[in-house]
């Protein structure tokens, strides 16, 4: 007999991204589609038992203006303000109604950009922001912040609900220090932020994406997050240049003879990682093939030397501390790569530059296929065992509806925020990209909301959300896209029947 939660539908969404206390900053759109999806869960089998599941980064803390890895002390506070900002305001009073509801349960999942859900004192704010005093329905709100994601049963199959960042070692979360956090709160201490190690993903954002975000709010809305995107940043603020050096030694990726980031601390103190097990990615990897010929080309030297030069940079990066600025008056070879790099920017139209990047971001692009078995698929699939039916992820914020074979089934839920959609004649050549530069360089995130090329929106109206539902014989599941206010049946986009 399963000690599981048992349920007749469970219904899963991940990475809203609530934050951001200006509108400009925010990323999430639907938020009265969001509303009325909760509503509209809470509805279903009203005499059966019905779990709704929010299944990683339902906050965005690194979307909040401060220089902070991790709210510690401030966590209570950002929270709240999110909880009361007027844009997610309605979806928290949704929420409110849902555990207001007998038979529901809601459930939260840890991502990676809301880690402060970890902390009891995170936690009671939001049980007392949906629950009041009120046992039973304080009862009906479930948090899963242990790395362990969340596992039940729905017509006697397994389903097992994960976010997927901790198979990602750009973005994995260090769940032994979340815990000594919580730890340090209850016992009225805190934490300095010398004392916290972000993740490389973590300092990407705060350190550089931020403040490209700051100009051109749609920097976050690009899929995939390949390394190549560190050549779109370049390019679109140079100056950034010298911190994305700085990053790199610190940018980890699994090798093919399987060595894994450390994801196990010490239980004294708080430790940095150990960087040394992770191997960076070539830097020609990072920049993509489009700019390091143009680097190639700009150089004064001839390209074999350039070839020399960004090889003796990648066995440098595979070193402990190794760094990519200036040593001891030298000029390190990473960075001079940057250096021709940006040199070569400023000698060519910057139209040409972006377009140029992002076709190197872009290559090979499988973003939307919902069939495509990608990085997070492989790694998760092969981390769960035989017994587990339906794998739910989200992280990516790239749907999938996958048959793993032998009645076994894996989805990605997508997300809630934004996406924009690249088309190979949109990058074909300078002349067809130049109506597009013009509203990326505008910035704004009203100029991308309305744009539209070749007939079609720039930006996907794509909020998908995937159900498991028993059914006579078994469980039947779905990745399904929320369509107008939320509030109508969502549309099927494929559907797996497991008897």
């Amino acid at each position: 007999m399963s000690n599981f939660p048992a349920y007749d539908e469970v219904h899963v969404i991940s990475d809203i991204h609530m934050g951001g206390a200006e509108p400009s900053f925010q990323v999430l759109r639907e938020t009265k589609r969001l509303a009325g999806y909760i509503q509209w869960v809470g509805t279903q089998n009203p005499a059966g038992q019905v779990a709704l599941v929010l299944n990683g980064d339902v906050f965005d803390t690194l979307a909040e203006k401060s220089s902070d890895y991790i709210m510690v002390d401030r966590a209570v506070e950002v929270v709240s303000s999110i909880m009361a900002n007027p844009s997610f305001s309605g979806i928290w009073a949704a929420l409110a109604a849902f555990v207001a509801l007998e038979r529901r349960s809601l459930v939260f999942i840890i991502g990676n950009h809301d880690v402060e859900i970890s902390f009891p004192v995170v936690q009671r704010l939001i049980q007392q922001r949906l629950a009041g005093d009120n046992p039973q329905k304080r009862a009906r709100i479930e948090f899963s912040t242990i790395g362990a994601g969340f596992s039940c049963t729905v017509g006697g199959a397994r389903v097992y609900c994960t976010h997927g960042n901790e198979v990602d070692p750009w973005n994995f979360n260090r769940y032994e220090d979340l815990a000594k956090v919580g730890r340090r709160l209850n016992a009225g201490r805190t934490l300095t932020q010398q004392e916290w190690t972000p993740n490389a993903g973590t300092r990407m954002v705060k350190e550089v994406m931020n403040q490209v975000k700051e100009k051109y709010k749609w920097i976050d809305l690009l899929k995939p997050e390949t390394q190549a995107a560190v050549g779109t940043l370049v390019v679109l603020d140079p100056s950034q240049a010298k911190k994305i050096g700085d990053l790199l030694s610190i940018v980890g990726r699994k090798t093919v003879d399987g060595a894994q980031v450390n994801q196990r601390l010490s239980m004294d103190g708080f430790q940095t990682h150990a960087e040394q097990n992770a191997t960076p990615p070539p830097l020609t990897q990072m920049l993509g093939s489009n700019l390091t010929q143009g680097m190639r080309t700009y150089a004064s030297a001839d390209s074999q030397a350039v070839d020399a030069m960004l090889l003796q940079a990648e066995q440098n990066l595979g070193t402990p501390n190794a760094q990519l600025h200036e040593q001891d008056g030298q000029l390190g070879t990473g960075q001079l790569i940057f250096d021709r790099l940006t040199g070569w920017i400023r000698n060519i139209p910057k139209d040409e530059a972006l377009r140029r990047a992002m076709k190197d971001w872009l290559s090979g692009d499988k973003t939307f296929d919902i069939n495509d078995k990608d990085d997070t698929y492989k790694e998760v699939t092969a981390a769960v065992g035989n017994g587990i039916d339906f794998i739910i992820t989200g992280h990516t914020h790239l749907e999938r509806a996958i048959d793993m074979g032998s009645g076994r089934y894996y989805f990605n839920c997508g997300t809630w925020i934004r996406l924009l959609s690249f088309t190979p004649e949109m990058l074909k050549d300078q002349a067809s990209f130049q109506p597009v530069y013009k509203i990326l360089i505008d910035g704004k995130m009203e100029s991308i909301d309305n744009a539209s090329f070749g007939g079609q929106p720039f930006v996907m109206n794509q909020t998908s959300a995937v159900s498991i539902k028993k059914t006579a014989t078994g469980a039947i599941g779905s990745l399904t896209h929320v369509l107008g206010d939320g509030t109508g049946e969502p549309q099927i986009i494929k559907q797996f029947e497991r008897s």
